[in-house]
């Protein structure tokens, strides 16, 4: 009896298992004689079963069914699908996604939806994505962090509509813009927190924050900070210097960050020994040591090495040796802190330039950025020229961002260049002004494009307009004419005057076209031609002979010079410079007046106590000689303006005629002018942007050589003085400085002048 149990028991468990094998292979093998679709409405069955890999008429297993379900769902067309088996068929059941059939943003106010609806892919009259949708939401948060607001929260939603159509709306809860609380360093020995901030693009909230976008937390902005604070301390010897750490803490209200830059100085060095070494046996040695521009003593800075290193392999290039490099090569002296440098002239290999290949510019012309290039197609390949070529387009301030890469050529010995750029806004609209006490406001309206049309060319328009003075200026300038480093420049400008203490108006309609080119790595030379119409008019009675004498118009012909040395920015030495510039003025080509007019300035600045005061001496003057029998008119002499001679009015000093009713200054023929002034931090809260100043001042202005009918003329050397000081504003509309001065030495008919506010300028 037991074995017979056991026996139906096999046979029973034979059976059962043979059933599932015949049922899973029936499955396995699923024949396709038929493929059916439901639930589709736009999309064809053909696309729902080309979607899913079946051919009818074949056969199928279990997992390329699943296969195909998923294939259709990978399409993004479908909320779901389903293949099921009939017997030899397959039906496959699919649910649509719906279309979007418009697009919104709610709650966006500090953005635009134009600005916004570039980083949005979604698009009407497509298929709605949840899985875009979230990714579209995810870029505007992204664009609102990039604007300063980290708390901006994006949700998607989607409004159901008829015919399985859906409105996909943006939420936007902006949040609080993030602004940067406070700014700090640790490791920073040499140089105060105050100095460091001045150096990096992001910047302390302000009162102005509102209007100022840099005091907003920026996180890829932090990456550039530390690039500018690491140049910063190597252009100043410390060629040890790291950024050991970055970190950045949230409020709790998520609406200001503290941001920490955690610093290693190291040493301070300077230069050592400087020699020069050569592979080559015909290279005079001595003549490469002449070129250089560097001494020992000086502090070590990577700036000043790359800028021998230019000039060695210059100079290499006159001489035909192309492929010579200069290899600098360093030895330290920790013991006294000082760097020798040998510069070796070395044999580079020889790799030709294929081509440079330029991207990125929609506007800009490419002949714009590769006049940038001193190397060519076919030249020389030089690393380091290419590295200075970048630093040019980055310096002509029309490229957010600029990279120029080499790669491999089309053989072993070329090379390709790659500049990749990005533009940027380069017009702008400027709004200023200035006041004093005398003339009371002047408005300024200044239109500049410095990349007309993408060809690199500088276009202003400036119209200023005060209760005296009236001015109207337009400047064109070409900065490659002809192709060559030759600035060719127009001026056209028209001036007027009618100043309520003068009994007398004048008007100077004139048009300058100029050329400027280099002399040298820091000089140029500009010379020019300028025909202009003046006109004395509307003379009072009771106004100075002198005045009457010159009444009219005069046509006045000239050519001229100006010769510039720079070395306040582009000098050796980033804590001091001078800029010296002299020009002359040579009338007399026809037209009516003949002199020969010469002007100097001269500049002088360092910065001390660890670069917290800036010192400054300026001196100025200028001389007028007539000749031919001429003399000089009231529109061509001289006048001392409140930037020469603080405390004083405007055209307040000078010449007079003092036996006439009116009194009026009549300009001279001479004038000095020599100021000394200190810039420093007055110890307030960065966030407020102000910073003060002192200064002292003196000047003259005399000499005339027309003084037929006058009664009594003083027109004699007459020092004057004023001493005072400066509050600078740092504000949107531009660096603000007032100034407040007392006047030390003055004659008793000059017209003095204790404040004035004006637009802030560097020299």
């Amino acid at each position: 009896m037991i074995g017979t149990r056991t026996n139906l028991l096999r046979a029973l468990v034979v059976l059962l298992v043979l059933t599932g094998a015949m049922t899973q292979h029936a499955i396995a093998q699923t024949r396709l004689n038929a493929i059916t679709v439901d639930g589709n409405e736009r999309i064809p069955d053909s696309s729902v079963i080309e979607f899913s890999g079946l051919a009818p008429g074949g056969t199928a297993t279990g997992g390329q069914l699943n296969d195909a379900v998923q294939a259709i769902m990978g399409t993004g067309l479908f909320e779901t699908a389903e293949v099921i088996p009939t017997g030899n068929a397959v039906r496959i059941v699919v649910v649509e996604r719906p279309t979007i059939s418009r697009i919104s943003i709610e709650g966006n106010r500090r953005l635009s939806d134009d600005q916004l609806f570039t980083v949005v892919t979604s698009e009407p009259r497509r298929v709605y994505s949840p899985t875009t949708a979230t990714a579209d939401a995810s870029a505007i948060s992204d664009a609102y962090s990039a604007a300063g607001r980290q708390a901006a929260r994006v949700t998607p939603r989607i409004i159901e509509r008829s015919d399985n159509r859906v409105d996909l709306v943006f939420e936007v809860s902006e949040g609080k813009v993030v602004e940067n609380e406070r700014i700090s360093f640790v490791g920073n020995r040499s140089f105060s927190d105050r100095r460091l901030r001045r150096v990096i693009g992001t910047k302390q909230a302000s009162l102005l924050r509102a209007l100022i976008g840099q005091d907003t937390f920026v996180p890829e902005r932090i990456q550039f900070d530390r690039q500018l604070l690491t140049d910063f301390y190597r252009a100043r010897g410390f060629v040890d210097f790291e950024i050991l750490e970055v970190t950045t803490e949230l409020a709790r209200e998520r609406n200001a960050t503290f941001v920490m830059f955690k610093l290693r100085e190291g040493q301070r060095y300077k230069i050592g020994g400087v020699s020069v070494s050569s592979e080559f046996p015909n290279v005079d040695i001595a003549e490469y040591r002449d070129a250089l521009r560097i001494r020992a003593g000086q502090t070590w800075s990577p700036t000043l090495i790359e800028e021998q290193i230019s000039r060695l392999e210059q100079l290499a290039l006159t001489q035909g040796l192309e492929f010579l490099r200069v290899s600098p090569r360093v030895t330290r002296n920790n013991r006294d802190l000082t760097l020798d440098i040998e510069f070796a002239l070395v044999r580079g290999p020889r790799i030709f330039v294929e081509r440079i290949d330029i991207e990125g510019n929609q506007t800009t012309l490419d002949r714009v950025i590769r006049r940038q290039f001193n190397s060519v197609e076919g030249d020389p390949f030089n690393a380091r020229e290419i590295r200075n070529a970048a630093e040019r387009i980055r310096a002509l301030g029309f490229f957010g961002n600029v990279g120029v890469d080499s790669r491999a050529g089309t053989s072993a010995d070329r090379v390709i260049i790659d500049v990749d750029v990005e533009e940027q806004p380069t017009g702008s609209l400027t709004f200023g002004g200035s006041f004093n006490d005398e003339n009371g406001f002047a408005l300024l309206i200044n239109f500049s494009e410095r990349n007309f049309l993408g060809r690199g060319q500088a276009v202003s328009l400036e119209v200023q307009s005060g209760s005296d003075t009236s001015r109207t200026a337009f400047s064109f300038s070409e900065p490659a004419f002809l192709g060559r480093d030759l600035l060719f420049g127009l001026d056209v400008s028209s001036v007027r005057t009618s100043f309520d203490e003068s009994s007398f108006n004048t008007e100077v309609v004139s048009i300058r076209p100029r050329f400027a080119f280099p002399l040298g790595e820091n000089s140029r030379l500009t010379v020019f031609y300028e025909a202009a119409l003046d006109d004395i008019s509307d003379i009072e009675a009771g106004s100075s002979p002198i005045i009457f004498a010159e009444e009219g118009e005069e046509f006045r012909s000239s050519i001229g010079y100006s010769y510039t040395l720079d070395l306040l920015r582009g000098g050796l030495n980033p804590d001091r410079g001078v800029r010296l510039t002299f020009g002359q003025e040579l009338a007399g080509l026809g037209g009516d007046i003949e002199f020969l007019r010469t002007t100097a300035l001269a500049v002088a600045q360092r910065d001390v106590f660890n670069e917290e005061v800036t010192v400054r001496a300026i001196f100025e003057g200028g001389l007028i000689n007539t000749f031919g029998g001429g003399v000089s008119r009231v529109t061509d002499r001289f006048f001392l303006s409140t930037r020469q001679l603080r405390g004083f009015s405007s055209r307040g000093v000078g010449p007079r005629d003092t036996g006439s009713a009116s009194g009026d200054v009549l300009g001279g023929n001479a004038f000095v002018s020599a100021r000394f002034e200190a810039d420093f931090p007055l110890g307030l809260p960065e966030e407020f942007g102000l910073a003060g100043g002192v200064f002292l001042d003196f000047a003259s202005l005399w000499d005339l050589d027309n003084t037929i009918g006058a009664a009594v003329v003083d027109d004699d050397f007459d020092l004057r003085a004023s001493i005072g000081f400066s509050l600078f504003w740092t504000t949107p509309i531009g660096p603000l400085r007032m100034n407040f001065a007392t006047p030390l030495l003055e004659n008793d008919l000059d017209e003095t002048n204790v404040f004035d506010i004006t637009i802030s300028t560097e020299f």
